[in-house]
């Protein structure tokens, strides 16, 4: 949820800021802006130039005026949580006198409290955002002199709220000041030159030697090196990270969209969670980074998944796993409900939070809450470094690589078979038999290939997807295993083609959603081929009686008398079913969106990732 990058050094800082907000623009979409400090000259002092608009980075490339030159620049893309998608309202923002520019991330959440003091001295407001207030409060504290770090130091203090801002000052030419609050910043370590932003993408073209800021920090950053430290002004010692991803693992590869891209990446992402993970001899899984032993393990009662959106539902189908192979009484929740709610932390309960991002604000609360009473929590994440990463007590990474558009498919993947190799791990360690465990690994070995079949069927879904687009809306289903794949499905829909979905469990169909059957409603059926399938074929017709149509995503062909289409995925075992049928899903989703012309990687209202709440 909005991206921010920044550039000090001996080159033009345009050309990268530019690059790097087009880098983070599944963040944030609805405005851009620059600020550099054009460099003074015997007659003229140093002076801060700003250009912002609403639209896109490419609109913001093309209102760039020629002579747009400085040594030290910020820049902000944006998605609104404050006053509409505008220019006032895009960043930088700066104070009275255009000497301080700020771009921030987050909510300051005592703002109109800060603002009304300000505008009593005197500020004068050009914005409705809550960030404008930040510009101000740092000015105020500069009036009288002294280091810019210090007037930022000053300034936070009096903050409310999350915050990752990038601070410039005309005054104070050789340093940008960052800092981080709930709101990720990474700095990035060049030759004689530095960067931050708010996401590694921004930086792989440039370097792999990152730091990441921990909540609380401040950095000051210069061409030479940086100096991190905080808000008491008290020195802490950050060493860099290799960054491992590779340049060309943020460009869309030939691919229409990376939506399309990420999808067909699934094979090779499946591919990394496991390697290294699976072990033959003994039918389990090393998962080393747990940092639990099979003692500690055997001593856990319960799973409690955390995850927002489609982390919430591949936390659904982790908890039947960690039921089906360990045994272990397991439930999936919403974190952004779940640190509401006062929640009563066991300690014989193994809390496990989940974030493609690693920095997801609601699921980071939440993961801070159960630190704060005790409990023991392990990460389900994606990026290597991230605060929720950082902040749990072990976990899993998934290795599944960059994931740039706002719609998660391979990360939702790979964590599914993240939870596989958790079940199977504490499986093993309880009752689960080798000969079910030799089943299981025998059946992950073999998901890569499988979901390469899948895709081979690409073109079949491509044209369905063009047909059920057209409807009013589509309702999902499935039974036990089906359902949280039926609600992931019913979410990639309309989230990037705004088509409406729900799903319901096909056993509640009869307990109301019936009423909504007629053939301008169609519904998705996941019919696996397992002890539930002739429940769900008697759905079906239920379904058909009422002039529904119906298409199954199912292991055999279904007869036409009970689906108009069907689509046919290979069979695993009945664990592991729900991972590929889910992978129909996603190509529906995303034809579905591109026969209605939406902007696939970049849904209207949303962004990738949501540091706020």
């Amino acid at each position: 949820m909005c991206g921010i990058v920044a550039y000090i050094g001996p080159k033009d800082a345009s050309p990268f800021l530019l690059e790097g907000l087009q880098r983070l623009e599944y963040r944030g979409y609805d405005s851009a802006g620059v600020a550099v400090i054009a460099p003074a000259t015997k007659s003229v002092p140093a002076k801060l130039k700003v250009c912002k608009v609403k639209g896109r980075v490419a609109d913001l490339a093309a209102a760039l005026p020629a002579r747009f030159k400085g040594g030290a620049g910020i820049g902000h893309t944006r998605w609104a949580t404050h006053g509409v998608p505008s220019d006032a309202n895009a960043h930088p923002h700066t104070d009275n006198e255009g000497r301080i520019a700020v771009v921030h991330n987050g909510i300051i959440e005592n703002a109109d409290e800060l603002r009304a003091k300000l505008a009593a001295d005197g500020a004068l407001f050009r914005s409705e955002t809550d960030t404008e207030v930040l510009a101000h409060l740092i000015a105020a504290h500069r009036a009288d002199g002294g280091e810019l770090e210090d007037a930022v130091r000053a300034a936070l203090k009096l903050v409310v709220g999350t915050y990752g801002i990038a601070v410039l000052d005309a005054e104070q030419t050789d340093r940008i000041v960052v800092a981080r609050n709930g709101s990720p910043i990474v700095l990035g370590i060049g030759e004689k030159e530095m960067f931050a932003a708010s996401d590694v993408s921004a930086l792989v073209r440039y370097t792999r030697q990152v730091v990441h800021l921990e909540d609380g920090e401040l950095a000051t950053v210069r061409a030479d090196g940086f100096r991190t430290f905080t808000e008491d002004a008290r020195t802490v010692t950050r060493q860099p990270s290799t960054v491992d991803w590779e340049i060309g693992s943020y460009d869309t590869g030939g691919y229409a969209h990376y939506l399309l891209k990420e999808i067909h990446e699934q094979p090779g992402a499946v591919e990394r969670t496991l390697s290294g993970r699976l072990d033959e001899r003994f039918s389990t899984a090393h998962l080393g980074g747990l940092n639990l032993d099979a003692r500690e393990l055997r001593e856990i009662r319960r799973v409690k998944i955390l995850g927002c959106g489609s982390a919430y539902y591949a936390g659904e189908m982790g908890a039947q796993l960690i039921e089906e192979l360990a045994r272990i009484p397991a439930h999936s929740e919403p974190a952004s409900e779940f640190r509401y709610r006062n929640p009563v932390i066991e300690a014989d309960t193994l809390y496990v939070a989940v974030s493609q991002s690693g920095e997801t604000y609601d699921t980071l609360a939440a993961v801070q809450e159960i630190k704060r009473k005790g409990g023991r929590v392990l990460g389900v994440v994606n990026t290597v470094g991230s605060a929720i990463a950082r902040e749990c007590d072990g976990g899993i990474y998934l290795h599944a690589g960059p994931e740039i558009s706002v719609a998660s498919t391979k990360a939702f993947t790979s964590t599914v078979v993240a939870f596989a190799l958790l079940a199977l791990h504490f499986g093993r360690i309880h009752d689960l038999s080798p000969a079910d465990g030799r089943r299981i690994v025998a059946a992950l070995k073999a998901l890569p290939e499988q979901i390469r079949d899948m895709l081979g069927q690409e073109r079949e879904i491509e044209k369905l997807a063009a047909e059920y687009a057209q409807s009013q809306g589509m309702m999902f289903i499935g039974r036990v295993r089906g359902y949280p794949v039926a609600r992931e499905g019913a979410q990639k829909l309309k989230e990037i083609s705004y088509v409406h979905a729900e799903a319901y469990p096909a056993s509640e169909l009869k307990h109301g959603p019936l009423a909504l059957i007629s053939p301008e409603l169609p519904t998705v059926a996941l019919v696996p081929d397992d002890e539930l399938l002739d429940k769900n074929l008697t759905a079906l017709g239920e379904i058909k009686a009422r002039s529904g149509r119906v298409l199954a995503i199912a292991h055999r062909p279904i007869e036409a008398r009970l689906a108009d289409h069907c689509v046919v995925v290979p069979k695993s075992e009945p664990e592991l079913d729900p991972l590929l049928l889910n992978i129909p899903l996603q190509l529906l989703a995303y034809h579905a969106a591109v026969a209605l012309d939406r902007d696939v990687d970049k849904p209207r209202n949303l962004a990738k990732s949501v540091t706020v709440e």
